[in-house]
Order: C-alpha cells, then structure tokens, then sequence
C-alpha cells in the first residue's frame, strides 16, 4: 500500500472512530475520556483484534489486513456501504474491482446529450470533469462548460468561482456530499499523480473545500433533488439522474421539478439556439 494511501487510512479510521460514542456500542463512557469517540483498544476489542495491530493499522504502518478483518471493523465502526468500499480500498482489499477513468466520449453519448431535448445534461467522469454537454447545459453552467482544461470541473468551479451564473442554494449540504463522492472515487485513484495534483491545487485554493475533504466523509452518486439560484431567472428546482455511460463515466440528466423550471429552461433553450 503506497504512503500517500496508508495516510488516507489513517485519518479515515480516526475520524469515524471518534464520531462512535461509548454509549452506541453499550460500553460504560467512564472517567477522563480524552478523545471524542471510542479508545483504540476499544475498536480492537469489539472487532476482536489485536490492540496493537489496530494501533497500527490506524496508524498507517505497512501491514496487512484480510477482508474478514476489515469487515469485523467496518461493523464497529458502523461504516455504510460507501465508506465501507472506500475502507477496503484504502487498506488495499477492493470489495469490487474498479476499472480506471476513460475520457473517451463516444458518439451515441453525443447523440443522446443531443435528443434530450431541453433537459440539462452532461457526460462527467468520476473526478467531476465535464466531458461534453448539451446547450441548455452550457447556458444554466457557462462557467464550467467556457473554464480552460484542468478546471473545466464542477467541484472546481463550484467552490473558487466567485460569480457563478447559476449557484447551489444549499450549498453546505450538496457541496458537502459532492466532496464525500469526490472521496469515493479519490480512493480509486490515490495514486494518479494527475488525481494527486488536482487535490492538492484544490485543496491550496479553497478554504471551503479543505473544510469539507478534512470531514472523511464518503458518498456514491446518485439521484439528487437540488436547488440553484440563476443570476437572472432566480429559484430553479431539479432532480438529477446518473447514469452510467462507461467506467466511471456518468451521464448526468437534470430534470426540472416545478413549472417555474421548465419555463426557465424554454428561455435558455431559446437563448441557446
């Protein structure tokens, strides 16, 4: 397990072993509890392993932990199915193989992005990189769709543009599990120097992004209901399908939720043409 993944490790067990308080797994809180969450030992005990190798574990030092293992602290620590594929792949036991990011973006995708209509859509990879997208698109997220390579990325933009045309009206929530997918993903790719990089450029660049990575939370993608405010159209409600296009390559729809929305959307349609 390369350093950079054993260091990614170790701060996930920390922080999902301190959000576990003594009183969810029926142990007594006891006196001068100084850390938040459950004692190493106590993670090594309800799992059945031994104190020192969770220690180590935890730690990050090179050892080698079996899917049985993993799994027995999965379940003390009341992972969910994302965290508890991020775990496996983290400590180097992938529950299921992933195969690497593919740009390519074939030309029945286009068509599709194409035919939809005046649905919103896009074909993202797993990094959150904008591969192609329709026109309605390109008017409701110019920004993303107009940023030079390398920032041409939902995340990126989301989190450093200062004056988006359409920004998210909940933002802590839906920036927040955009980060804890990104993390998904990052576990598949930790050791891509061009995933490394972009993390690292990110995380220097935004403070609010920094905030949310440090949290460890883990996420799948999937169906969404999101609003936005659009600079000139104002509330605008949608319901965002994914599905899978290739490998890690989503195609991602945005239905409109309210009459209010598709109106909207006939204004941009119109704008695009």
């Amino acid at each position: 397990m390369a350093e950079k993944r054993r260091a990614d490790l170790s701060a996930f067990l920390r922080s999902r072993r301190e959000r576990i308080t003594p009183e969810m797994v029926d142990l007594a809180p006891g006196p001068r509890r100084r850390t938040p969450g459950l004692r190493r030992e106590e993670v090594a005990q309800l799992a059945g392993v031994g104190v020192t190798w969770y220690t180590w574990l935890e730690q990050g030092r090179p050892i080698n932990a079996s899917s049985q293992v993993l799994d027995a602290i999965a379940r003390t620590l009341r992972l969910d199915s994302a965290e508890r594929h991020h775990l496996y792949r983290l400590a180097g036991q992938p529950a299921e193989p992933f195969p690497a990011d593919s740009a390519q973006v074939t030309p029945e995708m286009r068509v599709i992005l194409d035919r939809l209509g005046g649905l919103p859509a896009c074909v993202t990879n797993s990094r959150c990189d904008a591969l192609a997208w329709n026109d309605v698109y390109a008017e409701l997220f110019p920004e993303i769709v107009n940023a030079p390579e390398g920032e041409r990325n939902s995340l990126w933009q989301t989190c450093l543009n200062p004056s988006p045309t359409t920004t998210l009206l909940d933002r802590d929530q839906d920036l927040g599990r955009a980060v804890a997918v990104f993390r998904s993903a990052y576990s598949r790719h930790a050791d891509d120097p061009c995933w490394q990089d972009f993390l690292r450029r990110l995380s220097s660049e935004s403070a609010e992004f920094a905030r949310l990575w440090a949290r460890q939370e883990v996420a799948e993608p999937g169906p969404r209901v999101k609003a936005f405010k659009h600079a000139a159209h104002g509330i605008l409600r949608f319901s965002t399908t994914n599905l899978t296009a290739a490998p890690e390559i989503r195609l991602v729809v945005y239905t409109p939720m309210d009459d209010d929305t598709w109106e909207v959307l006939a204004k941009l349609r119109g704008a695009a043409r």
